[in-house]
């Protein structure tokens, strides 16, 4: 025996494997009880369906049914047969509709990087209304990242990334979620309460709170201050939204925020919004995503509801 005879070639490995048909068939015709009946069932012609028995009595070697007058009886092997199709065959239709739900972007993980302290807020009110829509399909949220947003997501460590940076690369696709306002807010009675627009050497003797984000990215210094070359008495970083409202309140400092979130959070502490420049301070808010998923359903569904989302808040 030569080593070649040691093994089954892939045709003979098949050929001993008992398929999918094999169970709905064996299936169809413990239901239906008449080789007719199994027939229609399965839209096949009665010779193919015989043929198709034999064939697969003899590949198993052992005889599947009796027949008792018109109708078939399963023998020992044929009951045992059915048991696995009762087993499989409901796996197997699961596991179909699964994969295409997944190939309709009807069903997955959608894993969300959040590149920016406002993004959090924006992305609360979009969620649950997703969801909803889409029963199917996992959230997972992500924010911190080993070393940027855009890296995780050509690295496939996310699938979509909220950011208000738009940085153009190689195989990222961008969709603009929402355009805003920045606004000032100050206490009721700091003095630039009384300032209908901001000014840059208005806040040179101001302690400015900041999310904990590089200097690089944040709007008002960058277009606003920069330019005028004006900075701030202080930067101080603050990561929590409800510490820097009241503390901007208690006149420890001023902040900037989107107009929508100032609307939404700083309410309660009577702070008042201050316009930015002669002609505003405006953002956009992006969704990017790598340029081979911007078809798939349910980020078409996740952009389609923050578009409308922003419509109805900002």
């Amino acid at each position: 025996m030569n080593n070649n005879d040691k093994f089954l070639t892939s045709n003979e490995l098949y050929s001993y494997m008992i398929e999918h048909s094999h169970l709905r068939i064996i299936q169809a015709l413990h239901i239906n009880g008449t080789l007719t009946e199994a027939a229609n069932t399965l839209c096949l012609s009665q010779s193919a369906l015989s043929h198709q028995i034999r064939y697969l009595e003899k590949k198993l070697a052992v005889v599947l049914w009796e027949r008792e007058g018109r109708n078939l009886r399963l023998t020992q092997a044929g009951e045992l047969l059915l048991e696995v199709a009762y087993q499989v065959l409901p796996v197997l239709s699961q596991a179909e509709k699964t994969l295409k739900a997944y190939s309709e972007g009807r069903q997955g993980i959608m894993r969300i990087g959040v590149e920016c302290y406002p993004c959090f807020e924006w992305l609360t009110g979009v969620l649950g209304e997703f969801m909803q829509q889409m029963p199917d399909v996992d959230i997972d949220i992500i924010h911190k990242f080993q070393f940027s947003g855009l890296e995780g997501l050509l690295n496939h460590h996310i699938d979509v990334l909220v950011t208000p940076d738009l940085v153009r690369k190689e195989k990222i696709y961008y969709e603009t979620l929402a355009e805003y306002q920045l606004v000032l807010l100050v206490s009721a009675d700091h003095p630039l309460a009384e300032v209908e627009q901001l000014m840059p050497e208005h806040l040179s003797e101001e302690i400015l709170f900041i999310f904990p984000v590089s200097r690089e990215r944040l709007d008002i210094l960058k277009y606003f201050l920069a330019p005028a070359h004006i900075e701030p008495l202080k930067l101080k970083q603050v990561e929590s939204l409800e510490i820097m409202l009241q503390m901007t309140a208690l006149k420890r400092g001023v902040c900037v925020l989107p107009e929508w979130l100032a609307d939404s959070k700083g309410g309660h502490f009577k702070l008042k919004k201050i316009q930015i420049g002669k002609n505003g301070l405006y953002q956009k808010l992006f969704l990017a995503m790598r340029i081979s998923d911007k078809t798939t359903a349910y980020i078409r569904k996740f952009i389609a509801v923050g578009q409308k989302t922003a419509n109805n808040s900002f």
